[in-house]
């Protein structure tokens, strides 16, 4: 008996400090208080990220916008491998794809704008323009800094990678940094509590469509991820056949959608501008959920600033690393602005009297039954799938070069740590553990904030490529 309550002890003592490392990072650290009542709850990462994205943009000159037709040059651009295995800009842009573009963009979307109403699109897309500029510092410095990859071929790096290299400050070279460190366990804890979250939204969106048990779509999920994920080189194969497929049947779903219900169109677009910018919203004291909602789920969703995404931008073989940072960058704008706005259009051309009391995954499947009928409920939970699998698939690719940072070049730990991700799977699959979902966000937030002490000191050679690689253009358009 004891015994039972010691571990109880021990228990609340952990989840009280996740609790309290949790609401540090994504809690209300300041409080402005606004007109009417209303007010603006400020998170230490929105303090970081927001900031820090404006400040990327004006030193880039506006990069989403001025060189956006150089992103979409970048992605016709062929391979030329020049080490075995290795993988093109495109294809890293299409695994940092995967991982962004998961739940966050279907039921993240809707809770965003059930809690700030329409407005919260519009900051989501302000949120989006910033963190174009972040992804491409930081997936330019993983180019500068990336190293090979004995293991699987080709390249590996990231944000641990280039951190080691700013805290390398003397000459006799150590093998680790304790801030790249710290940065590699963070992701890893991270990356393990999306498996869970992972398991159990496949496992539940199944159940809402079809009735299947949990205990079926789990088995099945894991059988199919542990085959892909344990084979030495499949991951960026599969990911080269889900990630268009889905990311396009969603948009043209989407788009069909709109062009039915094009007469709403207008009113939309206006409701989202007036509620974002309106003064109703100040002076019925909602402003501030408007503008934090759209704020953090943009921050959430395109993972710009929290280091995930340069992992996969390290490991591809591009002849300039300034034209990786461009398809991060493009690759933050297919995630909010288009994905993101999918969702967003699917929810805000259904009646609200139709999704008044519902949240979650349940009100997306009542929207789109009201737009295709039972289509569009089995659609939803297939699209969700995809959406989950591959940014399972992605994660693992990301894990790579952490687990190979902090434990040297072995197939054991690799091996390890990806059966430790597909047992957080199966165990999100049949059981919701609320704790690991938060374990999850508070990798990605201190990922964030490990990838920040290095990625503004270091910014200015991803600037001093960006510089270069205009030069590089303009000599051969003169």
């Amino acid at each position: 008996m004891e015994d039972i309550q010691f571990l109880d002890v021990i228990g609340n003592f952990f989840m009280s400090i996740i609790r309290f490392v949790y609401n540090l990072l994504w809690g209300d650290l300041i409080v402005i208080p606004l007109p009417h009542g209303s007010s603006i709850g400020l998170s230490l990462l929105v303090l970081i990220l927001i900031p820090t994205g404006i400040y990327f943009t004006l030193k880039t000159r506006f990069l989403p916008f001025r060189l956006f037709p150089k992103m979409l040059k970048v992605t016709t651009e062929k391979k030329s491998p020049n080490q075995k295995n290795s993988i093109s800009g495109v294809q890293a842009l299409i695994i940092s794809t995967a991982t962004r573009v998961g739940m966050g963009n279907l039921v993240g979307v809707v809770a965003a704008i059930s809690a700030g109403g329409a407005g919260a699109v519009f900051w989501m897309w302000v949120t989006a323009l910033l963190g174009s500029s972040t992804a491409f510092i930081e997936a330019t410095l993983a180019q500068i800094y990336k190293e090979k990859d004995p293991l699987y071929g080709g390249y590996r790096g990231g944000p641990a990678y280039y951190i080691h290299a700013f805290f390398q400050k003397t000459k006799e070279k150590k093998k680790r940094s304790m801030i790249a460190i710290l940065f590699a366990i963070s992701g890893l804890i991270c990356w393990c509590g999306i498996s869970q979250v992972i398991g159990n939204s496949v496992s539940s969106s199944f159940t809402n469509a079809f009735h299947i048990p949990p205990i079926y779509t789990t088995a099945v999920l894991v059988f199919i991820a542990a085959i892909i994920v344990l084979r030495k080189n499949a991951t960026v194969k599969v990911l080269d056949i889900i990630v268009p497929i889905m990311a396009s049947l969603y948009f043209f779903i989407t788009l069909f959608i709109i062009l039915k219900n094009i007469h709403q169109l207008p009113t939309v677009l206006k409701q989202i501008f007036s509620e974002a910018l309106g003064f109703r919203q100040i002076v019925a004291g909602g402003f501030g959920a408007v503008l934090m909602n759209g704020a953090k789920r943009g921050l959430f969703s395109n993972e710009a600033g929290s280091g995930s995404a340069p992992c996969a931008a390290a490991a591809a073989d591009i002849s300039h690393p300034a034209k990786e940072g461009l398809l991060q960058a493009f690759g933050v704008f297919i995630d909010t602005i288009v994905i993101c706005s999918c969702s967003a259009m699917i929810m805000l051309m259904t009646p609200s009297k139709l999704t008044a009391s519902l949240t979650g995954m349940e009100l997306l499947q009542t929207a789109m039954d009201y737009h295709m009928g039972r289509f569009g409920v089995v659609f939803i939970a297939v699209i969700l799938w995809l959406f989950s699998f591959s940014t399972f698939i992605g994660i693992l690719f990301y894990a790579r070069s952490n687990v190979a940072y902090l434990f040297g070049d072995n197939w054991l730990s690799q091996t390890l740590y990806k059966v430790l991700a597909l047992i957080m799977l199966f165990i999100g699959g049949l059981q919701t553990y609320t704790f690991v979902w938060d374990l999850g966000d508070i990798g990605i937030g201190m990922m964030t904030i490990f990838n920040m002490i290095a990625l503004i000191p270091l910014s200015s050679q991803a600037l001093a490529s960006l510089h270069d690689y205009e030069k590089q253009e303009q000599a051969k358009s003169s």
